[in-house]
This record gives structure tokens, C-alpha cells and sequence, in this order.
């Protein structure tokens, strides 16, 4: 039966919970594509073989972590990306009193490079491919606060340009998106103590040697594609991490 298989998969979980990580996997692995209505919650709780009070408490509580979109008269839909979504689920740096903003982002460096042996295995990609390497300044609070270094390989962006991403109107994810058919859906991230190069404090405003949380992050694609390789900089004077990523539970 369906809701064995349900049950085995994220065992001790509350039945919602269980229903909630198959659906987020069958956006993952392209099933459901950005945009695209999802069956009715009838269809869910057949395939499930759970109770609608179930599917509605899924459908409730992906459609609050911006997974899903309901739309009155015309179903629920699969979310594609915006600037909500992802101040919600992508960016974790807030002020140590919990206050959360959307950074003002500055496009400082911008070429193309080539994989080494790390990126590569970050990427998935072979070693010397050609990637685009570029760096932003993020402020927070009228203050830079972090800078993120960003790889992306060129065969899965064709025709970035510099020009293209200053003038981009929305998100990086919502970029990627809607201008390359690239749709961010979950992220890896690991997180250690650097200290400040030279380059970095001269865009941060601190000295050489201090202390910087280094954040690394693998942006996942369907079918978990790296799409992206992030490290990100920040300082945490007065703002911390706190991921909560979606899904999780």
C-alpha cells in the first residue's frame, strides 16, 4: 500500500509530516514543476491513502513555507520563486534580536573561471570546466554585513553576462528561474570560523584577522543538480545564522 511506503520512509514522524517529505521530494525529482497545479487533495489522499484532514494540514503548512501556492477558484500550485520566499527559506542572517531584512546586494567582481578539483566536486562537473565566478556585497541595516562568492557552471547559464546580472530585477533564484529554466529547491550548507583577507575586510570594513563565519553552501536543483557553490562572509558583531530550512521537519 502507498501508506506503508509513507510510514517506512521518515519512520516516527506525525502522519502529516511523513506526507509532507514525499511531496516535497516529487517537486525535487521534477514531478510537479514550478507553476504546475498539483492534484486535488482527493487525488493526494488516494495516492496517500490518508484522511483529507491529513492532506490539508500538509497542504496547509507547505503552502505557509512557500512551497505550494493556493489560488481561490483555480487549486494550489507549485511556487516558483520570489523575494518572500526567499527571505523565508534561503537567507538565515538575522540581527541578534531576531529582525530579519532583505540585503541590499552590490555586484562587485564578476568573470569566468574554471573549475578545480574542489569546485568540481562540488559542482558535479569535470575538473577545468568553465564556470562564472562572481561576488556580491550584502548590506544590512544601511552596513555591509556579508559577501558571497558564487560559481555557477556556464552550461547551465548560457549567455550570463555581468551586464545581465547588475540588471537583474529580482532574486538571484527568481534569475536563475525565470531567465535560464534553473529552479533552486533545497540547499547544503556546512559552517566554520575564517578570519578576514585583506580583500574581505576592505569590503566588510573590518581587520585583517577578524573573525568571519563562513557559511558554504551547494544549491540543489531537481533531481538534486548543484547548480550553485556559495561561500558567504559574515559578520557576526551584531547579526547571527539561523537556518530553518524548509522542509526539515
Amino acid at each position: 500500500m502507498v501508506e506503508r511506503s509513507v510510514v517506512s520512509s521518515t519512520f516516527g514522524a506525525p502522519l502529516y509530516k511523513k506526507v509532507k517529505h514525499k511531496l516535497i521530494e516529487a517537486i525535487r525529482h521534477g514531478e510537479w514543476k514550478p507553476g504546475d497545479v498539483v492534484p486535488s487533495e482527493k487525488k493526494l489522499c488516494e495516492r496517500f491513502g490518508v484522511s483529507m484532514g491529513t492532506i490539508r494540514k500538509t497542504v496547509d503548512e507547505l503552502s505557509a513555507e512557500g512551497f505550494l501556492i493556493r489560488q481561490q477558484g483555480r487549486g494550489t500550485f507549485v511556487a516558483t520563486h520570489n523575494q518572500d520566499r526567499y527571505l523565508f527559506a534561503f537567507f538565515h542572517v538575522v540581527r541578534q534580536d531576531g529582525y530579519k531584512e532583505f540585503p541590499k546586494v552590490e555586484l562587485v567582481e564578476f568573470e569566468k573561471t574554471k573549475a578545480d578539483a574542489y569546485a568540481a566536486a562540488m559542482l558535479r562537473v569535470e575538473a577545468g570546466s568553465r564556470l562564472f565566478r562572481f561576488v556580491n556585497k550584502l548590506e544590512l541595516g544601511g552596513a555591509p554585513v556579508v559577501i558571497d562568492e558564487i560559481l555557477l557552471p556556464e552550461h547551465l547559464f548560457p549567455g550570463l553576462t555581468e551586464k545581465k546580472l547588475r540588471a537583474r530585477p529580482a532574486t538571484l533564484y527568481q534569475f536563475y528561474q525565470e531567465d535560464f529554466g534553473v529552479t533552486v529547491v533545497r540547499t547544503l550548507e556546512r559552517l566554520r570560523a575564517v578570519n578576514a583577507d585583506a580583500f574581505k575586510a576592505r569590503l566588510l570594513g573590518v581587520k585583517v584577522g577578524d573573525p568571519l563565519l563562513q557559511v558554504i553552501r551547494t544549491t540543489l536543483s531537481f533531481k538534486d543538480q548543484p547548480v550553485e557553490l556559495r561561500h558567504s562572509y559574515v559578520i557576526t558583531h551584531e547579526y547571527e545564522y539561523c537556518a530553518e530550512p524548509v522542509g526539515a521537519s
